[in-house]
């Protein structure tokens, strides 16, 4: 057998068994939906977390650098005394500094997304509740 009767057997061999779903979810025994479809935002729940990331981040400015000054006095005058200890000290405190602003950028990113989140969420329903007393309005006019 050539490999090309050879692979033109694997191949259709392979896509006899196959079954495509495009687009869904798999339905489910008994001919259920697919669950709970809706939307929920507990506003109590974003503040709580926002306000978490929001207190991280002032324990983090306050807190993070606690160390700076006397690492990089120590990393510097171990290096200038000619040990490798400094330069890895000093390498250390500038990886520290990196990811601690990394750290802080992700912390006042979620408290003010979730800030964003929570007003636009609330703007959404105060629309979609005007809409719809404005569409009960219009089925008393008719």
């Amino acid at each position: 057998m050539s490999f090309e009767q050879e692979w033109a057997s694997v191949r259709s061999a392979s896509t006899a068994n196959v079954d495509m779903r495009l687009n869904q979810v798999a339905p489910e025994p008994g001919g259920g939906g697919g669950g709970n479809a809706d939307l929920s935002v507990d506003q109590d729940k974003l503040g709580a977390i926002g306000s978490a990331a929001y207190a991280l981040h002032g324990r983090l400015v306050k807190d993070g650098n606690h160390a700076r000054t006397s690492t990089t006095e120590a990393g510097s005058g171990l290096s200038s005394h000619g040990f490798l200890t400094g330069t890895a000290l000093t390498t250390v405190q500038e990886t520290w500094s990196s990811q601690l602003k990394t750290l802080l950028d992700a912390c006042a990113n979620i408290s003010n997304h979730l800030d964003y989140s929570a007003a636009s969420h609330a703007k959404e329903e105060a629309d979609i509740a005007a809409a719809l007393s404005a569409s009960k309005i219009n089925e008393y006019l008719k």
